[in-house]
């Protein structure tokens, strides 16, 4: 059981690090890394479905994403590294790929449709699956940070309402194409 905690601990702190790292260096910069953001339909923006959810427009853009994001994945970790891993990897991939497709012209950073993506994964988790832990989970961040959902609705326009519908998207994708191919033995595997 140590050891399952330990190996949780060190991935929440590694993606801590790499994103107030990375903001450090794009403050000093004076914000260059945000060119690395997604811009739809070009050939620059293919970059960018990497790099975009671990760039952030300033400090308060990074603090508003980062506590749900460390809740969220400490959360979905309760299942499986492996699972938790491919889940963020599909959702960062597919999210931003629908970015770069659907998205207004303006450069798309920040961690929130990685974030919408883990929050639908969870949710849809609970009906797949039928793992009520999930849903519990899901509605208790609802409850929480009660913004959450309004986050899909379009509103301020230096939002990109489009990331976080894009990554809901993915999270959605991922639970279904998942749902059969992972045991729920597999689940609870370190």
């Amino acid at each position: 059981m140590k050891l399952w905690i330990q190996q949780r601990i060190k991935i929440l702190s590694l993606i801590a690090v790499v994103l107030i790292g990375l903001q450090l260096v794009n403050t000093i910069t004076g914000g260059f890394l945000n060119h690395f953001g997604i811009l739809p339909r070009s050939a620059q923006g293919l970059l960018g479905i990497l790099f975009s959810p671990f760039l952030h427009r300033d400090w308060e853009h990074l603090f508003s994403n980062l506590p749900i994001l460390l809740i969220l994945s400490a959360l979905l970790l309760t299942h499986s590294v492996r699972y938790y891993v491919s889940a963020s990897a599909f959702i960062i991939l597919l999210g931003g790929l629908l970015v770069w497709v659907f998205a207004r012209s303006a450069i798309h950073i920040g961690a929130s449709g990685w974030i919408f993506g883990l929050w639908m994964l969870l949710l849809a988790n609970a009906f797949t699956r039928r793992k009520i832990l999930d849903f519990v989970y899901s509605v208790l961040i609802l409850l929480y940070y009660g913004g959450l959902a309004s986050g899909l609705l379009p509103g301020d326009p230096d939002i990109s309402t489009e990331g976080h519908i894009a990554g809901a998207v993915a999270g959605l994708c991922f639970a279904l194409f998942t749902r059969k191919s992972i045991s729920p033995n597999e689940l609870n595997t370190h």
